[in-house]
């Protein structure tokens, strides 16, 4: 598989929604795990380690922003421009299955998606700039014993985004 050209890991104004990993950026021993995962689920439903794939792969580990499908693809032809949208729908779907990126809505009419590498985090996203700020998963924390101590309830998994107005918006 060949590497991604140098520009699409440093250069931030390629990143729809947030910059690009550096190779100065911690993380990288995550992102190995991503890569590691996500080949063996595409090898598990049969599917060969293509360089499209890799490409989408590296991009996808590496993003530090919110990419819907159509700015991956755009990303990824930098790279390699055989690659098709299909198959940024199909890598994204796969790895969606084996939980390997999350889908985020981000009040917009179609999906973003990062990879889950790191800390569980959620988003607040301002309904008037259209901004997104992350927060990290020990505010849920005391939720998940309340739900717990009150309800019996034992949460796996919560899919949460916070709709409002941020500071800079707020009246």
């Amino acid at each position: 598989m060949a590497p991604l050209p140098r520009e699409i890991e440093i250069d931030p104004r390629l990143a729809v929604g947030g910059a690009v990993a550096t190779p100065e950026n911690p993380g990288s021993s995550a992102i190995d795990d991503f890569r590691v995962h996500a080949m063996a689920a595409l090898r598990a439903e049969g599917y060969r380690m293509t360089q499209q794939r890799g490409a989408l792969l590296e991009l996808i580990a590496r993003s530090r922003g919110h990419l819907d499908a159509v700015a991956l693809h755009q990303l990824a032809r930098v790279a390699d421009p055989r690659i098709s949208l299909s198959t940024v729908y199909r890598t994204l779907s796969l790895l969606k299955r084996h939980a390997l990126v999350t889908e985020v809505h981000l009040n917009e009419e179609h999906h973003h998606y990062e990879a889950r590498i790191g800390e569980a985090h959620y988003h607040l996203i301002c309904r008037e700039c259209g901004g997104v700020e992350e927060f990290g998963a020990e505010v849920l924390e005391s939720m998940r014993l309340v739900f717990r101590r009150d309800y019996g309830f034992v949460v796996h998994a919560v899919d949460l985004d916070v709709s409002g107005t941020c500071k800079n918006c707020a009246p």
